[in-house]
């Protein structure tokens, strides 16, 4: 992220005359709705008096619990094709027997079948392990943070690079749904 938030680029552009940031005009794109400004929601706007700085750091932090809950979400994976493997190979144990192969579906039985991936745990607990460990504390950490600091507010940074992204009044880059 650069050191400059979208707020501040827009705010200078407004001070320039270069950018309408009225945020007034309808979806139409010649009359206000009635009652509702073309920016982002309440909950997407920086709260009084929270800096660029701020923003940014925030936005920084959520970055990186969004970039945890990918990792989590590869963990998942991992756990559920371990345990597919697991059963497959289960089933190939049988198909060698069958065949008669008693000594390799004994090997594999024996050594591999039900096998823990770490000392002692099987993905499950990986998975519970990780969640305890690190995961909660993360979402916990993260969350005080922006109640702390913006309000509880998520993705003010994002919310910000939209407005500064987006083309006024045009129907497909409207501020809300």
């Amino acid at each position: 992220m650069a050191a400059e938030t979208p707020r501040a680029r827009d705010d200078a552009a407004q001070e320039n005359g270069t950018k309408d940031t009225t945020g007034t005009i309808g979806a139409a794109g010649n009359e206000p709705e009635a009652g509702r400004r073309d920016g982002p929601d309440a909950a997407h706007r920086r709260p009084e008096g929270v800096d660029d700085a701020t923003v940014e750091a925030t936005g920084l932090v959520s970055k990186a619990l969004e970039t945890i809950e990918r990792a989590r979400g590869h963990l998942y994976s991992f756990h559920q094709l371990t345990g597919t493997a697991d059963l497959i190979l289960g089933e190939a144990v049988e198909k060698l027997r069958e065949a008669g192969h008693t000594a390799q579906a004994e090997l594999l039985e024996r050594e591999i079948v039900g096998r823990n991936v770490l000392p002692g745990r099987w993905t499950f607990q990986v998975v519970e392990d990780y969640n305890a460990t690190y995961y909660k504390p993360f979402t916990a950490a993260e969350e005080r943070i922006r109640r702390e600091l913006v309000a509880g507010r998520d993705h003010l940074y994002e919310a910000e690079m939209k407005e500064e992204r987006r083309t006024r009044h045009h129907p497909e880059h409207r501020a809300l749904p």
